[in-house]
């Protein structure tokens, strides 16, 4: 199942469109698969179909970036010794492009994750110096302190790797559920923060990595980034 990919989808990393533009093309009957011309929206086709427009073959891009919503229980990396799902089984197999997620996220942690074969980009938003933004919606096993958020501020926690720094913590809509923001990427941060105040962490959901939002894309689905979003995580 995961070896196929919308046609729409294909059209767009292909740099041929937009993926809304890729719709219109498909319903102009400017779009052949394996020959036979294509015009129904939502067509799925595999990996190895031969896709042509206006008559020239159409080629998925080297560089592949995909943004995902990752979902609980799954690992954040291209295999796992216990085999336990990955983060690879929640989109197609590009397995010719060596794809491969950047920076980790628990294995109960959902939210936003980037999957690329792009190493020189993954080296950048993964190291300390390029100040990469994250933010995360924390749910709590009791309601919050002002006094602790205060703590986390004025930047009194202490973790063995040095003092936790945010750059803004606020509480949501509900007592015990928060809005964090910051730029280091130590392992499990924000669930050892907490529990250093005595709170237990009871979901964590990444809003926003490197400027992406999981905005219009549900959990569990994946899409790819498109030309602005690449440009935009290009800068770091």
């Amino acid at each position: 199942m995961h070896h196929k990919i919308r046609l729409n989808h294909y059209l767009s990393n292909a740099g041929i469109s937009s993926r809304r533009k890729a719709d219109q093309l498909i319903q102009s009957g400017a779009i052949e698969v394996n020959g036979k011309p294509v015009c129904k929206l939502g067509t799925v086709i595999h990996l190895n179909d031969v896709v042509k427009f206006h008559g020239s073959k159409v080629k998925l891009k080297n560089k592949i970036y995909i943004l995902l919503n990752k979902p609980k229980g799954f690992i954040s990396s291209t295999r796992d010794q216990f085999n336990r799902k990955t983060v690879m089984n929640l989109i197609p197999s590009f397995s010719k492009y060596r794809i491969f997620p950047v920076g980790r996220l628990d294995y109960s942690t959902t939210g936003i994750m980037l999957l690329t074969n792009d190493g020189y980009i993954a080296e950048k938003l993964t190291h300390p110096k390029y100040h990469v933004k994250k933010i995360y919606h924390v749910s709590l096993n009791k309601k919050i302190k002002n006094e602790d958020l205060h703590k986390i501020r004025t930047e009194k926690i202490h973790l063995k790797e040095g003092k936790v720094k945010v750059m803004f913590v606020n509480k949501k809509n509900s007592e015990n559920q928060v809005e964090i923001g910051l730029f280091i990427g130590w392992n499990r941060v924000i669930k050892r923060m907490f529990k250093k105040l005595n709170y237990q962490v009871i979901r964590l959901d990444r809003v926003n990595f490197a400027g992406l939002s999981k905005k219009n894309l549900p959990i569990g689905n994946w899409c790819f980034l498109n030309k602005r979003e690449i440009e935009n995580i290009t800068k770091y």
